[in-house]
């Protein structure tokens, strides 16, 4: 099924030292990825030298700033040696005292930029690894040092070398956020266009794909993204390349999909009208993936990274249906299945990730709210009753779904009738009496549209709702009450008077 598969040459040492520090650094990307489901989040990425993946090679990242020092003006002069000095340099680089103390030397940068340019192939890699290593600092007035850098980074971007392209894409995404100045200066160089055609170039291969991903939404996370960053991104062929990476085939492997869902998502997040990605079909593919992967976990497979892909998603559909107009609606989500996957999502994150549950319930909001047709196929694919039961729940996951029985109520009268045979008069009767102001209110307004468009007066009367009602208009203020007192004055004590209640009919 689905895999979120890693590149092989992130690998570190061989042994247990190798399986520790994959995990240690799989957990630690996973985190990263978590994390931006409840904030945009800007992180760096640090890929490992290939020489770590050969046994007895340490990490060492405290080489101190004296070495740093003396492996600068070592390098000043060429020779054999200078392959074995660089490799020292960039692992001397790691230690963030060392990265400072770097910058701050004369022509530091300059150097590795000859080297990054020069004629000898493998100086030109460990260059490019000693550049790397100072992207990942945290201190941010590195940033601004690579300015002499970046033409070249870019540059290389259209080469032929993989694992050279990799390197450049990652150090890029990781100065993208440290320094105003450097990310205007790429977008003067072209880096869209750069990242258009290197994805466009590279479309096969898994870990460049999943790089540009990580670049570009690096600069989509910008504070001036809308303004400067997306209008660019918009007008190139970007938009189309990231929604060929969300593919269902599970030989493409998930990562690459994250990160590119993740783009989309800062896009169409951060814009007010999406009818450029309307137009690149983003919402159809976006929405289609969600019902694969809907279906996979409906079966009890939930892949490791599976919820990293999902999260995305569903903000992205859900902003796009915003978006959408109604009339083309039926068109850019045409598979009515997508309600079953979202439902399925809804149940299956509900105690593990109630956040992915929420956000599966609040693209249902959406996808009902000007639709008869995806509110029909909840009621004829019988999954009302599910989302009935999931009403006592809090964290705003029974608010979403009351919202979403309130869709289906308004569309039609026909829909009042079986809701109220799916139990949901029985339900609100429970969700009337809750604390959350918000549930009652919303309590209300369905059961207005039940009693106003079906037979289901006598039956909610019949469950006690009567003085439900009676106890909502006496122990509550404002708005709630009046909504309690017009219920009872134009709905129910008139019915009641007219009825013995002892020969109820139930609806």
């Amino acid at each position: 099924m689905w895999r979120l598969k890693k590149v092989g040459h992130k690998a570190g040492r061989q042994g247990d030292s190798l399986e520790e520090l994959k995990f240690k650094r799989r957990e630690h990307e996973k985190a990263l990825r978590q994390a931006r489901r409840d904030r945009q989040l800007v992180s760096k990425r640090l890929l490992l030298n290939d020489d770590e993946n050969h046994p007895g090679v340490t990490m060492d990242t405290n080489s101190g700033e004296q070495d740093v020092v003396s492996l600068f003006h070592k390098l000043q002069p060429s020779g054999p040696e200078r392959e074995a000095r660089l490799k020292a340099l960039s692992k001397a680089l790691r230690d963030p005292s060392a990265q400072i103390t770097f910058i701050k030397q004369e022509n530091g940068m300059h150097l590795l930029v000859g080297l990054l340019t020069g004629s000898d192939a493998t100086c030109r890699l460990r260059a490019a690894r000693c550049l790397h290593e100072l992207s990942h600092s945290p201190h941010t007035n590195v940033a601004p040092a690579f300015l002499p850098a970046t033409p070249y980074l870019l540059t290389y971007l259209s080469g032929q070398s993989t694992k050279f392209t990799e390197l450049c894409l990652y150090t890029l995404g990781n100065l993208c956020p440290d320094s105003d100045v450097v990310r205007e200066k790429l977008l003067a160089q072209g880096i869209i266009p750069a990242l258009a055609n290197c994805i466009e170039n590279q479309r096969h291969n898994l870990a460049v794909v999943e790089a540009v991903g990580f670049t570009l939404s690096q600069l989509l996370q910008a504070k001036d993204a809308a303004e400067k960053i997306i209008p660019m991104v918009l007008a190139s062929s970007l938009p189309s390349h990231l929604l060929s990476v969300l593919t269902p085939d599970p030989k493409f492997g998930l990562a690459p999909a994250i990160e590119c869902a993740w783009c989309l998502h800062y896009i169409s997040c951060s814009m007010k009208d999406n009818r450029v990605l309307l137009a690149h079909g983003a919402l159809l593919q976006c929405s289609s993936l969600l019902v694969s992967l809907g279906g996979a976990v409906a079966e009890g497979n939930k892949e490791e990274g599976m919820e990293l892909l999902i999260c995305p998603l569903l903000r992205c559909v859900g902003n796009l249906l915003s978006s959408c107009p109604v009339k083309d609606l039926n068109t850019q989500v045409s598979d009515l299945r997508i309600v079953v996957a979202l439902c399925a999502l809804l149940q299956a994150y509900l105690q593990a990730q109630p956040a992915l549950a929420r956000e599966s319930a609040w693209v249902l909001n959406n996808l009902t709210a000007h639709s008869s047709a995806f509110c029909s196929a909840l009621l004829t694919l019988n999954l009302v009753p599910g989302l009935i039961q999931l009403l006592p729940f809090s964290q705003g996951i029974n608010s979403m779904i009351l919202r979403v029985l309130a869709n289906v109520a308004h569309k039609k009268k026909e829909f009042c009738v079986q809701l109220a045979r799916c139990g949901l008069l029985s339900a609100l009767c429970a969700t009337l009496k809750m604390a959350d102001q918000e549930m009652v209110t919303l309590s209300m307004d369905v059961l207005f549209m039940l009693l106003v468009n079906g037979p289901q007066v006598a039956e909610f009367v019949r469950q006690g709702g009567l003085s439900l009602l009676e106890a909502i208009q006496y122990n509550s203020e404002g708005e709630i009450r009046q909504r309690a007192t017009h219920l009872l004055e134009h709905h129910l004590l008139s019915y009641s008077t007219d009825c013995s209640l002892d020969n109820i009919p139930c609806s």
